[in-house]
């Protein structure tokens, strides 16, 4: 079950490719990335809110598959899951091609942290959960 989903829709820059012609596969992690932003902004609890809200989330685990690669000027559509909350975030990430076409996977978990103290939280932020709430309305 997800919680909130969100899309973004990228085309694939020159700088992106490695010496193969092919997306170099650390660009994968920035397009993730760039959909978590995405999702987290969604739900109004982005990086910025977080620290005013005394917390971060940094990624503890991040797991990927690789199953083609993805090449200039290619529109890719990144789509982020939010799968859990608590303890941690869990975040799903599927790429497709303009086809539809999967050409990767990934996971994430990002646990929150007191950002002062550094000591892990095993409880959703209460605006974290407020963001939550305004979207199942």
């Amino acid at each position: 079950m997800s919680f909130t989903e969100e899309e973004i829709l990228i085309e694939v820059p020159f700088f992106d490719l490695d010496p193969m012609n092919v997306v170099w596969h650390g660009n994968y992690v920035k397009y993730t990335e760039i959909a978590r932003c995405k999702l987290l902004e969604k739900i109004g609890y982005s990086y910025p809110e977080m620290i005013k809200d005394g917390y971060v989330y940094p990624i503890a685990k991040m797991d990927m598959k690789f199953i083609k690669s993805a090449t200039l000027s290619q529109k890719l559509l990144i789509k982020a899951s939010l799968e859990e909350y608590e303890p941690s975030l869990r975040i799903k990430y599927i790429i497709t091609d303009e086809n539809g076409e999967v050409i990767f996977k990934a996971s994430t978990m990002q646990i929150c942290v007191d950002a002062i103290t550094g000591k892990s939280i095993y409880e959703a932020p209460e605006g974290l959960k407020e963001g939550l709430k305004c979207l199942s309305i």
